[in-house]
């Protein structure tokens, strides 16, 4: 359990994966951000400093993942950045350490197992 109010961000273009992200968070102190795309994960970067953590998935329309983690690197160099993907092979978890994440989980998510990552993260 956190003991202090988070803000999280979640870049994830599929509609049932927020939801159930989301639910996932219910009962913990979070705010969750969405962005449905790379582009504006970026985006909400930018004008939200206080982002405590980013969910980053790798395939998404406009800017994938990886992408939109190298651009994030160069104005938030120590944000914690996961990867949250069904890519898991073991090129697709070095090109995502390689720009710039700090953690991968697949999918599809457990709810222990992304609350522990994340915890892991934020305390």
């Amino acid at each position: 359990m956190l003991t202090e109010r988070k803000n999280i961000l979640l870049a994830e273009d599929e509609e049932i994966n927020v939801v159930y992200i989301q639910a996932i968070f219910a009962d913990e102190p979070v705010n969750l951000m969405v962005a449905n795309n790379g582009i504006q994960a970026v985006s909400i970067c930018k004008t939200h400093p206080d982002i405590d953590l980013i969910l980053m998935d790798i395939r998404m329309p406009e800017l994938d993942g990886l992408e939109a983690t190298r651009q994030i690197r160069e104005f938030r160099p120590t944000v914690p950045i996961i990867v949250q993907t069904a890519y898991q092979s073991d090129a697709d978890k070095r090109k995502a350490f390689e720009a710039g994440c700090t953690g991968f989980i697949g999918k599809p998510l457990l709810k222990e197992d992304l609350l522990k990552l994340v915890k892991n993260y934020l305390i």
